[in-house]
């Protein structure tokens, strides 16, 4: 079974060479991609080198400019796509999302779950190093989108998860409209609404040491009204139909 995990980067030069090493000396066979957005930081040329340590298995795309960690997933999810990868994962560059958790999503995936998410809010689930304001604002959202959504997910705004293929062919991406903090949401919505299994895996989330954290307020305002429209779609348009790819 071919697994992919995808990365996506803006100025992360001093995480990226030690992620793409913790997902490599994993040795589960994980291809990785990473999709940096213009780093002016130098992140892609750190990759570049790498690539030959890593031929076959590291790859790199780069895009001209900042657009977004939606937009960017997108991109990797079509690129795995066409490519043949039966597993796809998704993962942040900073060690917030710990690489030796990337079998477990996979294990899910393979023992019944099309998708796996791997969740702070389930039992067993934790986040360390987090001042409390982050942890009423995470806690609160993930209440908040269950209460409107009523999506069957207590970490929908994760980000560290593994798609089944099936799933993302099945899913039209040009109807996920989201690009910051609702895009998890949104697709993680759309998996449910086309009748995928998503299944949470305990996970210990870990806050960034190094680099900063690319949360705005624009990235939270968009969760809130994207939460809001996301569930107003579902209600009053054939929401499946349009979600669904007709490839």
């Amino acid at each position: 079974m071919k697994k992919l995990v995808i990365i996506p980067t803006y100025n992360e030069r001093d995480n990226i060479r030690g992620i793409i090493e913790a997902v490599m000396q994993l040795q589960a066979g994980f291809h990785v991609l990473i999709i940096d957005d213009g780093s002016p930081d130098g992140t892609a040329a750190i990759v570049q080198d790498l690539l030959p340590v890593y031929n076959g298995t590291l790859f790199l795309e780069q895009r001209s400019g900042k657009l977004g960690l939606g937009t960017a997933y997108i991109h990797g999810f079509k690129w795995a796509l066409s490519r043949g990868y039966d597993y796809i994962c998704e993962m942040d560059a900073d060690f917030s999302h710990n690489p030796a958790d990337l079998p477990r999503l996979v294990a899910a995936c393979e023992n019944g779950a099309d998708v796996a998410v791997g969740s702070r809010y389930v039992k067993g689930g934790s986040i360390e190093n987090w001042p409390l304001d982050r942890h009423i604002y995470s806690r609160g959202g993930s209440l908040y989108t269950r209460m409107i959504t009523w999506i069957p997910v207590k970490d929908a705004t994760a980000g560290f998860v593994c798609y089944k293929r099936a799933v993302l062919d099945d899913i039209n991406f040009d109807e996920i409209r989201f690009v910051g903090y609702a895009f998890q949401i949104e697709m993680k919505f759309a998996s449910w609404k086309l009748g995928y299994k998503i299944v949470e895996v305990p996970i210990t989330f870990v806050d960034r040491k190094v680099g900063v954290s690319k949360m705005n307020t624009g990235i939270v305002k968009e969760g809130v009204l994207g939460v809001l429209k996301i569930q107003w779609n579902s209600m009053f348009k054939n929401y499946r139909k349009k979600v669904r790819s007709n490839a």
